[in-house]
């Protein structure tokens, strides 16, 4: 039987940081998954994991500083093709990547990849997934393995193997997330990338020449010294899902695990970093 959710989209101003500290208790209150788009928040819960109340303890709605409202509506999980068909619109990246959907006609650039996301995160629009990408570019991947932390839709690791890696780790702790980048892989004909369901415990005992981790900022605190060790010499970290303000206490939690800052890249207040091993 196919899982019933409850959609909320909500409309909220000023969008940041209201928007960061809205999914992160939305999270906490059973939330599984999550769009930002440039008009509103979709929010997805489980119908047996929704009640009536659900959003009586999230805070953010008692704050003067922002204005949140929101509609809500019942879907199958089989309804979700169809309603993010109406919506997604294929990109370019730097015209030489680009990410589109199975029925978009296909621009022809040097890269291409085909994605559904379904409820995952990671199409190439949100700015952090467009500056991971943007350093990929820039990266020589040949023969290199690469771990993709938070894989969502899998977009990172499929581009890396694009780009010649030879083995990749693709870890989501989303069953969605988990389930899209196997389709999303086979959708690319992918031959080296492994999906794993499950956090940085997952992580002792691997050793990676790149390592990408765009997830948010409180989960890359605390799984810093994880990522730093499985790092080989020379091996380059790539982090994003985080503010600009945030860039200095991620940098001091970097650097005091022995990694060299090379480079930020800023969009629409997100951003990225590159550390050096």
């Amino acid at each position: 039987m196919d899982a019933i959710y409850i959609e909320y989209h909500f409309q909220v101003f000023p969008k940041e940081p209201a928007t960061e500290i809205l999914i992160a208790q939305l999270s906490f209150a059973g939330f599984e998954s999550f769009v930002e788009n440039e008009e509103d928040l979709i929010a997805y819960i489980q119908k047996q994991d929704w009640h009536p109340d659900i959003l009586k303890d999230i805070f953010i709605f008692n704050s003067d500083e922002f204005k949140i409202t929101f509609t809500q509506n019942e879907i199958t999980k089989t309804n979700w093709n169809e309603e993010w068909e109406k919506n997604f619109s294929p990109i370019q990246i730097n015209n030489l990547v680009s990410i589109r959907a199975p029925f978009h006609n296909n621009k022809p650039l040097l890269y291409d990849i085909i994605v559904v996301p379904k409820m995952s995160f990671g199409t190439g629009h949100h700015e952090t997934t467009h500056m991971m990408i943007q350093y990929l570019l820039a990266t020589d991947l040949q023969n290199k393995k690469v771990l993709d932390m938070g894989c969502g839709t899998g977009i990172l690791a499929i581009f890396s193997e694009i780009k010649g890696a030879s083995s990749i780790d693709a870890i989501d702790i989303d069953p969605w997330c988990y389930e899209n980048s196997l389709e999303n892989i086979q959708r690319n004909n992918c031959q080296h990338i492994s999906v794993k369901k499950g956090d940085a415990s997952l992580l002792p005992g691997n050793t990676y020449d790149l390592i990408l981790a765009n997830i948010n900022r409180n989960i890359l605190l605390a799984d810093m010294k994880r990522y730093t060790d499985c790092l080989d010499e020379k091996g380059i970290l790539l982090l994003s899902g985080f503010y600009q303000e945030d860039i200095s206490i991620i940098d001091k939690e970097v650097v005091k695990y022995g990694l060299t800052f090379q480079k930020k890249i800023i969009r629409n207040r997100w951003a990225a970093l590159k550390y050096l091993k």
